[in-house]
């Protein structure tokens, strides 16, 4: 019984210890803008729930966290795992930026008061971003394709500019490239010490968000980071769809989408009440509060543990965040369900999917060129690159999200290439809709790359009608 008891007594002891470390590691890792005028950081109001509440349920304060991806243990990762037979070819990567600003504030209330700045002793803390600020700090003679030369290298305002990168940001790349470091480099060998520009394949838009967290994570990625060897080009689309962006039944049924979420709105008389008690306290229209997007600025709240807007009239609060959040869960539900967003996502994807194969593709034949690319982008570029995958369980793009394309070569056979898709760390090649059959018809351990080359040069067309052949004809079909 003694000893029952005193077994008892420390797995309680352990459950409290497990509990307190898992929340002192969440709350010292939030960065907090520097307290003004000597007052005291202990005085500032915090929203943040408890992180173990909901635990692996798909509620909206968890996927709100999961959103933040708050830097903090290591991550693991599936990254770089393949039968010892198989040799690393290439590998391409598609991110988007890290941790910004909100791009919209709700009007009359007081922005967030974020600091952009870097500073290497303040959390959450990378140990390569003092050394990432000096890089950065000596690159401004750096040409790369116009108009990206004009952008700043790193975020450097006391009060962050709208959309501006935040040190989180900075740090989810930085955290990332030294991950991929460890396994492609150091493990795989993907590129030798002596690497050339040749080798890299560097694109974003021209967001400085965007260049910069694709600067991050070379710079925690890179053997070594030589500036004469980075050069980013510009991409002016968000769906990175270069020549090839001109695309009318792409547009129409982005329409019709955009048409479902509206309907789905008007439905929900729950969202439609809490908007209305929000502009009440901000005292404007309805219109103009859903106008302003006021989730973007609320998650910034959120993800930084600043209290939600209070005025005169009262305090925005923890249920509208829910109420809002919740709306989201089931629109990307519905979205899943209705289709059109796929018919969307199809089009809209194929010119970087065609990218990406015609790469692997040289990369098969022997060419040792741009064996690592790096596509730095938005939460508008990879969610319907995940959807046209068959990707449709797939969480929507938090911060710092990764999808990566492998491509190994079959060592005993080695004609034979294979690929592999992984998305913030997990395999999901055989989710995707060229490859969830794989194992009923085949004995090999991955994917084949002739797979993925049938999907994005024929069976993408397929799945929208079966009467085209090209992406062009596709194009310009009348939605149904």
């Amino acid at each position: 019984m003694l000893f029952r008891n005193r077994f008892l007594l420390l797995l309680a002891l352990a459950a409290l210890l497990a509990f307190l470390s898992l929340s002192l590691q969440f709350f010292h890792l939030i960065p907090v803008s520097a307290p003004k005028n000597g007052a005291s950081s202990k005085s500032r109001k915090r929203i943040m729930p408890d992180p173990v509440m909901e635990p692996g349920v798909p509620g909206p304060i968890h996927e709100a966290l999961l959103y933040c991806n708050i830097p903090n243990v290591a991550e693991r990762s599936m990254e770089g795992h393949a039968p010892h037979h198989f040799k690393l070819i290439s590998v391409q990567v598609l991110i988007r930026h890290g941790d910004r600003y909100p791009l919209y504030t709700i009007p009359k209330t007081k922005r967030p008061e974020i600091d952009c700045t870097l500073v290497a002793n303040r959390k959450p803390y990378h140990p390569k971003l003092e050394a990432f600020i000096s890089h950065m700090s000596k690159g401004s003679g750096t040409s790369f394709e116009s108009p990206l030369n004009s952008l700043p290298l790193y975020p450097n305002h006391p009060l962050c500019e709208m959309g501006e990168l935040t040190q989180t940001g900075v740090v989810q790349h930085l955290q990332n490239g030294q991950l991929l470091r460890d396994i492609y480099v150091k493990k795989h060998k993907l590129l030798p010490t002596d690497w050339s520009a040749d080798q890299l394949y560097l694109e974003t838009t021209g967001k400085s968000r965007t260049l910069q967290s694709g600067l991050a994570l070379l710079y925690g990625f890179l053997p070594d980071f030589d500036w004469k060897k980075i050069y980013f080009r510009h991409q002016p689309s968000a769906l990175f769809c270069s020549g090839s962006c001109y695309c009318p039944l792409r547009n129409q049924y982005l329409k019709k989408e955009q048409h479902r979420q509206y309907l789905l709105r008007l439905k929900n008389s729950q969202l439609e009440k809490t908007y209305g008690d929000m502009a009440r306290i901000v005292d404007i229209p309805t219109t103009q509060l859903r106008a302003a997007n006021p989730i973007d600025s609320l998650l910034c709240h959120f993800c930084h543990n600043i209290s939600f807007p209070c005025t005169k009239n009262g305090c925005i609060d923890m249920g509208h965040f829910k109420v809002i959040k919740m709306h989201q869960i089931e629109d990307e539900k519905e979205r899943r369900e209705m289709k059109l967003y796929l018919g969307y996502s199809l089009l809209g994807a194929h010119p970087i999917l065609n990218q990406t194969v015609n790469r692997m593709q040289r990369a098969a034949e022997g060419r040792k060129d741009e064996i690592f690319a790096l596509y730095s982008a938005h939460d508008v570029t990879l969610s319907p690159v995940l959807s046209a995958l068959g990707l449709s369980e797939a969480r929507f793009p938090r911060f710092a999200a990764r999808l990566i394309f492998e491509l190994w070569q079959d060592r005993e056979k080695p004609s034979e290439h294979s690929v592999r898709i992984l998305y913030n760390g997990v395999d999901v090649t055989f989710h995707t809709s060229f490859c969830q059959d794989h194992h009923r018809h085949s004995p090999k351990p991955m994917c084949p790359l002739e797979n993925l080359v049938h999907f994005v040069k024929r069976d993408m067309f397929v799945a929208l009608d079966g009467s085209s052949t090209n992406y062009y004809d596709a194009c310009h079909m009348e939605v149904v």
